[in-house]
Formats: structure tokens, sequence, C-alpha cells
């Protein structure tokens, strides 16, 4: 049984940093890209990072220069390291897992994660 439990998420004051973690169970880690993504009130799914094995990632413009997506293949661990946060960047966080490889198109993605809450207050 595949799982992917996120954490780290909280509150937040803009300008600050946030780290979420997802860790996998159940699945061979290195066959998997991993990928970020979020759901902010109202809006629509969107892809925020990718990552593969290799460590070759992939961001949406949005969040470039200040977002890093990094993974532990060790640990069976994914992260998303996220600074100068904003207010649009407050939204419920979301990991997941795809065999395709680095993608951003959320539909090939085989497994999600519960999500973790992000706030980012003005």
């Amino acid at each position: 049984q595949v799982q992917l439990v996120e954490s780290g998420g909280g509150l937040v004051q803009a300008g600050g940093s946030l780290r979420l973690s997802c860790a996998a169970s159940g699945l061979t880690f290195r066959n998997y890209a991993m990928g970020w993504f979020r759901q902010a009130p109202g809006k629509e799914r969107e892809f925020v990072a990718a990552i593969r094995w290799t460590g070759y990632a992939d961001y949406a413009d949005s969040v470039k220069g200040r977002f890093t997506i990094s993974r532990d293949n060790a640990k069976n661990t994914v992260y998303l390291q996220m600074n100068s946060l904003k207010p649009e960047d407050t939204a419920v966080y979301y990991c997941a897992a795809t065999r395709t490889g680095l993608t951003s198109i959320e539909g090939v993605y085989n497994y999600w994660g519960q999500g973790t809450q992000v706030t980012v207050s003005s």
C-alpha cells in the first residue's frame, strides 16, 4: 500500500520560510518522480515543483527563485523549502508521485498525499 505523508505546514508571516516534507512508503522510490502541487481556496489545484530521482527539478514560474524541491532517496523523502513566502502562497500543499517522469501534468501522478495547510499572513 503506497502512502505519501506530508508534514511541515503551518502559519507564517509574509517573507518567512517553511519546509515541507513528504515521506513515501510502499513504492520503489527511485522509480518515481515526485511533485508538489497546491490548491488555494476556490481555485484549481496547480503545479508547484517536481524532481526526478537524479535531482533534476522543474518549477512553476510563480515560485522560481523562492522555492527549492529536493529529495533524499535513502530516506524516501521529498522536501519543499519555501522562502520569501507571500500571502498568495496560501494553499493546501500536496505531495504526489509519478512513474511518467518529470512533469507538471496533474493527471499522470499515480499517488497523492493528504495535503498540508500553508497559511501566509500579510
